[in-house]
């Protein structure tokens, strides 16, 4: 074989034909490789969930997910889906069944993330219905468990008389754990925050303040949950409405006035623009 020859074979040999063997490696890296990414959502909401402090999710197929029923959430969801907020919210797709257990399925906010860093804000002035203060004043019991919790947090919290029956009202205790937070002070609980949304949430109070669900609704306990990856992709959706209630018609809010027992604000504006405020501020000027 000539010298030129013997050249051109040695340039051919890079163009061998791949082996069944690279054929399985690549498919094993690739399986593996899917798990890592599903063990990364999975992880993530997981922790969602156990800062929620709640273990009513499971997953579902095609990127959805699947929430303990709620009869509340499912009606709130099924109106958000023809609501100018529909952006801003998880698509719902209905109930399901699953081991004797009712879910409402939505959208998996996490599916499109690589390794997500999420963030829940309990958005609101309070975090319970006015309803629910009613009825705990209905049947005022003094409870024991509630003034030891109230004390290992913050010794000083009870009254002299409180200190002396060694409990408290439930009206008194929920109304002082909200002290705890800023949501009594700016209206938004928040655990840290990761990078900035500020985008977002301008959108998202632009939406809020043309929307019609949103005018006659009372939105309490309701979460904005951040999320963002190592892409620099961030998001913000509302979630959580179990607490959400329609309003007695022609009853409307506007989510800025202070609330006072029987007004039924909740305060929601007013968080987010707390909300974007601190966020502006640290922004670099210009």
């Amino acid at each position: 074989m000539s010298q030129k020859s013997a050249r051109h074979h040695q340039a051919q040999r890079p163009h061998s034909v791949p082996t069944a063997t690279s054929f399985i490696a690549t498919s094993e890296q690739r399986r593996e490789n899917d798990e890592r990414v599903a063990f990364r959502h999975a992880l993530a909401r997981a922790k969602a969930s156990a800062a929620a402090g709640t273990r009513n999710f499971q997953a579902g197929d095609g990127g959805k997910l699947l929430k303990k029923y709620c009869e509340c959430e499912r009606q709130c969801l099924e109106k958000l889906m023809g609501d100018s907020l529909r952006p801003f919210v998880p698509g719902y797709y209905g109930v399901v069944r699953r081991d004797e257990q009712d879910y409402n399925v939505m959208d998996d906010l996490l599916a499109d993330f690589d390794s997500p860093s999420i963030m829940d804000c309990k958005m609101g002035s309070r975090t319970y219905l006015e309803e629910e203060l009613v009825k705990a004043r209905e049947r005022p019991r003094l409870r024991k468990d509630m003034y030891e919790k109230m004390v290992a947090v913050e010794p000083g919290a009870p009254s002299a008389e409180e200190r002396a029956q060694q409990a408290v009202l439930k009206p008194r205790y929920m109304q002082w754990r909200e002290t705890l937070s800023s949501t009594a002070t700016l209206g938004f609980r928040i655990e840290g925050i990761k990078k900035n949304y500020l985008q977002r949430l301008e959108e998202l109070r632009a939406e809020l303040e043309k929307s019609e669900f949103f005018r006659t609704h009372e939105v309490v306990g309701s979460s904005l949950l951040f999320v963002h990856d190592g892409s620099e992709r961030a998001r913000v959706w509302m979630i959580d409405f179990g607490k959400t209630v329609p309003l007695p018609p022609p009853l409307t809010l506007d989510h800025r006035t202070p609330w006072v027992e029987g007004n039924r604000e909740d305060g929601y504006l007013w968080g987010l623009d707390n909300l974007i405020n601190i966020l502006s501020a640290m922004l670099p000027a210009g």
